[in-house]
């Protein structure tokens, strides 16, 4: 009698390196997505946080710095930011994973007409930072932050 020995596959086993996952589904959306377009993609974690990822299509890179730098040029800030994004966001899910879609070229149209925020929600804007300030303990702010950024050498900057 012959005995076959077989072998055990590997165990699967639990893990909290998420990030092979996250850069597939991250690869499987841009593939979809229109080119100049701005991603962002929240990941929900087991602990009740999330991940944000950003991506651009096809490019997206170049004309995203290039927003940037004509929306700093012209003295824009977090609050034009903020407003300018809404105007052209595009919401959808896959599965639990958030995605927002910004077309860059709308973006490009609105900063180069010089498209402002309502003084309405500057002003919450502003309200909010200072609360933000005194709960955290530091001095208030005198004015709202530069524009935050559409592009990846804006956004990944690290600031002081």
């Amino acid at each position: 009698m012959t005995t076959v020995l077989v072998e055990r596959p590997p165990a699967l086993t639990p893990t909290d390196y998420y990030a092979p996952v996250e850069l597939a589904a991250v690869s499987s959306i841009t593939s979809v997505t229109e080119p100049e377009t701005w991603l962002t993609m929240t990941f929900p974690r087991p602990d009740g946080g999330v991940r944000v990822r950003w991506a651009w299509t096809a490019g997206g890179v170049e004309l995203g710095n290039r927003i940037d730098g004509l929306a700093l040029a012209a003295g824009l800030d977090a609050a034009d930011n903020f407003h300018i994004l809404d105007l052209h966001q595009r919401e959808t899910w896959r599965g639990h994973i958030h995605i927002r879609a910004y077309p860059l070229r709308p973006i490009l149209a609105d900063v180069q007409a010089g498209v402002r925020s309502p003084e309405e929600r500057r002003a919450k804007l502003r309200s909010f930072i200072d609360v933000a300030a005194r709960q955290s303990g530091q001095s208030a702010r005198p004015d709202i932050p530069r524009w935050i950024g559409v592009g990846p050498a804006l956004l990944n900057r690290k600031t002081p």
